[in-house]
C-alpha cells in the first residue's frame, strides 16, 4: 500500500478526532449577574393613575441586582440557564405628581430571592468578530423565556421615617397572601467570548408574575378599627402628607421634586369622617386588574469549562494514567 495515501488517511483522521473533542469541549460556562433592578405597580408613575409596561416606571427608585448562574450549550442554537437572584424593587406615592398618588401616600421595598431556569435561542452568532481569521472572540445574541419562583417579603414606612415593617403578616387590606410565588422570565441578552474562556455580557429580562401584592397593594381599604395602632398607619398614610388637615376640602401638598399637587378632599376619595372603611366605590387603594411586574438589567461576566468529549474520554484516558479496559475474552479449551 502506498505510503502517502497513508499519511493523509492518518491525517484526516487526526483532524476528526480533534474536531470530535472541540465541539465538545467548551459546553458549560459559570459566571455572576451585577446590576439593577426596578418594578411596575401600584407605586411609581409621573402625572398619570396608571399606564402599561415600562411608561408608568419611576427610574431613579432603580435597585440593585445580583446573581450567580450556569448555563449549558445543547447545541449552535440552544442553551440552557439557571441560576439565583438576589434583588430589591421599591417605590412611593409622593415621588409621583399624580394627585390620587400623592393623596395615597403609600410606600414599600421589597428585598427578593429568585431561582430561575430558561432555554435560551440564539437569533444572531458571530464566530470570528472583526473577520480576521483568527477567530479570539465570537459574538452571540439570543432570547428567552422561563420559569422563576421568588421569595419576597414587602415592607413599609410610617411618612417614610424611622423603622420598616413587614407588610404581609399585618393583612393591610384583610387578605392574606404568600411570600412565595412563580414568574415569567422573558427577555433577552448577548455575550462577547474571549479566546474560548472569558464571557461578557448584557441581559435583559421583564418577570411576569401572579401576584399583586409585591407592594402590599391591591384592592380596597378595609376596616382596621380593631387593628393596632401600627397596622392603621400603615394601612392608611393619608393623614401624615405635609399640610392635609384631614378635613373635606382639597388641599395642595409640595412632592419630592418640589411640584405642588393639588389633592382632592377626602370626601372624593371615600373616606368617612366616622371610622371604619367607606362604602364609596371610588375608595380605592390598589389596583386588582393589573399583576406587579419587575425586570433586571445586568452586566454578566462567565468562565466558560473546559471538558473533554465522550470520544476522547472513551479512547484515549490512558493519556492521563487511567488504564484501558480491553475486552474480555473467555478461554476456551
Amino acid at each position: 500500500m502506498p505510503i502517502i495515501p497513508l499519511k493523509r488517511t492518518g491525517l484526516l483522521a487526526l483532524v476528526m478526532v480533534l474536531a470530535t473533542s472541540l465541539h465538545a469541549q467548551y459546553l458549560w460556562d459559570v459566571g455572576v449577574h451585577v446590576g439593577g433592578s426596578n418594578y411596575l405597580g401600584e407605586m411609581g408613575g409621573k402625572e398619570k393613575t396608571r399606564r402599561d409596561f415600562i411608561w408608568d416606571m419611576k427610574l431613579s427608585q432603580t435597585r440593585w441586582a445580583l446573581g450567580v448562574f450556569g448555563r449549558r450549550k445543547l447545541n449552535r442554537s440552544w442553551s440552557v440557564s439557571a441560576g439565583l437572584m438576589y434583588l430589591r424593587i421599591q417605590g412611593a406615592d409622593i415621588l409621583s405628581t399624580n394627585p390620587a398618588r400623592v393623596g395615597r401616600n403609600l410606600n414599600f421595598r421589597n428585598d427578593m430571592f429568585e431561582l430561575y431556569a430558561r432555554p435560551e435561542f440564539t437569533i444572531y452568532q458571530d464566530n470570528d468578530v472583526g473577520g480576521r481569521g483568527r477567530y479570539r472572540t465570537d459574538f452571540r445574541l439570543f432570547v428567552y423565556a422561563g420559569a422563576a419562583l421568588f421569595y419576597q417579603a414587602p415592607k413599609g414606612q410610617i411618612d417614610r421615617q424611622g423603622s420598616f415593617y413587614d407588610l404581609q403578616p399585618l393583612e393591610t387590606e384583610g387578605v392574606h397572601y404568600s411570600k412565595f410565588g412563580f414568574g415569567v422570565p422573558i427577555g433577552f441578552g448577548f455575550h462577547f467570548t474571549k479566546s474560548r474562556r472569558h464571557r461578557f455580557g448584557f441581559d435583559l429580562g421583564w418577570r411576569l408574575t401572579f401576584t399583586d401584592y409585591l407592594d402590599d397593594a391591591s384592592t380596597n381599604y378595609v376596616d382596621l378599627s380593631g387593628a393596632d395602632p401600627t397596622t392603621q398607619d400603615l394601612a392608611n398614610q393619608r393623614p401624615f402628607l405635609d399640610d392635609v388637615d384631614m378635613n373635606m376640602d382639597g388641599t395642595q401638598v409640595e412632592t419630592h421634586d418640589g411640584t405642588i399637587v393639588t389633592v382632592p378632599g377626602l370626601e372624593q376619595y371615600g373616606y368617612p369622617d366616622t371610622p371604619g372603611p367607606s362604602k364609596k366605590p371610588e375608595n380605592k387603594r390598589g389596583d386588582p386588574t393589573h399583576n406587579d411586574n419587575y425586570l433586571t438589567m445586568t452586566l454578566t461576566y462567565s468562565y466558560v469549562l473546559k471538558g473533554q468529549s465522550n470520544f476522547y474520554r472513551q479512547r484515549y484516558s490512558w493519556i492521563r494514567g487511567k488504564k484501558r479496559i480491553g475486552r474480555k475474552s473467555r478461554a476456551k479449551f
